[in-house]
Parts: structure tokens; C-alpha cells; sequence
């Protein structure tokens, strides 16, 4: 879809909360243009359709500015070789690259203005409605670390709940969904 620069500014919460802020925008995007597609947020950067990647968010940062990298699948889905994707198109949604885009612009800059004015609190509070639900099964990749979604940490990390009830804080790292375990297995 596109890149935007956000240049900070003294005072902006943690910028670590970005990801998060440009997920919110684009979940409205969605909601305002394909308000019948039924999308969900994954911690840290994506946006699902039925369970399956449709969006990222890449943030790379220079000095005290941070490009946001927002890719979404309007017509067509890559293939990755380790994870499905899907584009709107798939699910018999046409949706108009410029309008989207209008339509994104529109909603990131709510977000900032939320982010920068009303605090991290309120982006994760907008950001947890649009998740998958508490107690959905997680891993941590590169870790090969288990658990169950635990919501959202006051900055923005992701609580991972373990088997042993313990919560760790997850603060960077690919997260995948997991089915849960059927029963008698």
C-alpha cells in the first residue's frame, strides 16, 4: 500500500507502540471500506482474514524519524513459503487502491493524533478489540516459546501466558497461531 514518515517529537510515548497504532488504522480502513469482512489483529504487525495474513507492518527507523511500511492485499496475495495469505479479492471484496489509501491516510492520522495525545493506553485498548481473543494459542518463534494470548502490556508488548499460569513479556519476535489442541489428543 504505501510508507508514511512519523518524525518524533519530544514528548511521544515509546515509538515501540507504532506497530500497534498502524494496525488500529488499518483495521478502520477495513471497517469503513469492507465492513462484512470479519478481520483480526495479530501482535505485532499483521491484519488476518479469517486466520490468514492479508497485511504487514514494517517499521525501520533513521534518527528521530520512523517509516511506516504498510502492505496490503487488496487483489492478489504473495505466496510465502511458510505461511498462507489472502488478499479481499479472494473473499469476493473489490476494493479501490486509491480509496484505500485515502481511507488509510485518514485513519493514521487519528491514530497518531491518539497516540501522541491521548497515550499508548488508548491504542492498546483499540488494538485489543480487533485481536484475536484472550486465550488464543501462541508461539513465539524464534524462541519456540508456547503459550496463550494474555492481551497487551501497559507499552504495548505482548503478554504471553505459559502453561504453568506464568505471563512473560514479549516485546519483539514473530508470533504465529496455533490451533488449539483438540481433545482426547
Amino acid at each position: 500500500m504505501g510508507s508514511t514518515v512519523v518524525h518524533l517529537t519530544a514528548g511521544d510515548p515509546s515509538p515501540a507502540g507504532l506497530s500497534l497504532v498502524a494496525g488500529v488504522a488499518l483495521a478502520k480502513a477495513v471497517a469503513t471500506l469492507a465492513p462484512a469482512v470479519d478481520v483480526r489483529l495479530k501482535w505485532p504487525n499483521d491484519l488476518l482474514i479469517e486466520g490468514v495474513k492479508c497485511t504487514g507492518i514494517l517499521l525501520e527507523r533513521a534518527g528521530d524519524s520512523i517509516v511506516i511500511g504498510m502492505g496490503v492485499n487488496l487483489v492478489s496475495a504473495p505466496e510465502l513459503p511458510d505461511r498462507p495469505t489472502v488478499c479481499f479479492a479472494d473473499k469476493g471484496v473489490t476494493i479501490d487502491r486509491d480509496r484505500f489509501a485515502e481511507v488509510l491516510a485518514v485513519a493514521l492520522t487519528d491514530a497518531l493524533w491518539t497516540w501522541r495525545h491521548e497515550g499508548i493506553d488508548r491504542i492498546t485498548a483499540a488494538w485489543t478489540t480487533q485481536a484475536h481473543p484472550i486465550g488464543t494459542p501462541l508461539r513465539v518463534s524464534e524462541q519456540g516459546i508456547d503459550g496463550t494470548f494474555d492481551g497487551l502490556a501497559p507499552d504495548g508488548a505482548l503478554r504471553l501466558r505459559r502453561a504453568g499460569g506464568e505471563v512473560m513479556l514479549i516485546h519483539a519476535g514473530d508470533v504465529e497461531l496455533q490451533r488449539p489442541a483438540k481433545e482426547g489428543n
